[in-house]
């Protein structure tokens, strides 16, 4: 199948697909007479793995690992599980760095007026409590 139509089976769009050559994620394509890229059903099903990986938040350097032991068959499941446990730390980090940032813009919310005067204790945070620059005032003092 070509490329286009390796995409639709696979979900994972032609650009992806050549971005993931070019990269090295996935062998490089078979190349027809006319130069187009051929792919087999395993090609498709490898798309489809990396696709998966992808949507469960795996960078693509875990995408890799996950690749690799994929196809290792002597590979121990110790070495996924190990993979798996660590992406999971690392997005339950991510959600409590998210969950401290609902509650601070939250807090922060409540505490704005939202009415016509221009003191807001949300630009106040972001600018770190610090009175916004003044204007340069330009000296009409001459010196000789």
């Amino acid at each position: 199948m070509n490329i286009g139509e390796a995409s639709e089976a696979s979900g994972v769009s032609a650009k992806m697909i050549r971005y993931y050559e070019q990269i090295g994620l996935i062998r490089p394509s078979t190349r027809s007479g006319n130069n187009y890229r051929v792919y087999a059903a395993d090609d498709v099903h490898v798309l489809r793995f990396i696709k998966r990986a992808r949507s469960l938040g795996f960078s693509l350097e875990e995408t890799e690992r996950l690749l690799a032991l994929w196809q290792d068959r002597e590979r121990e499941s110790a070495a996924v599980k190990a993979v798996a446990v660590e992406h999971i730390a690392d997005l339950e980090r991510r959600i409590a760095d998210m969950q401290a940032m609902v509650k601070t813009l939250k807090h922060l919310a409540h505490c704005c007026g939202g009415d016509g005067r221009p003191d807001c204790p949300i630009l106040e945070d972001l600018a770190g409590h610090v009175d916004p620059p003044k204007a340069a005032t330009i000296s009409s003092k001459t010196h000789s």
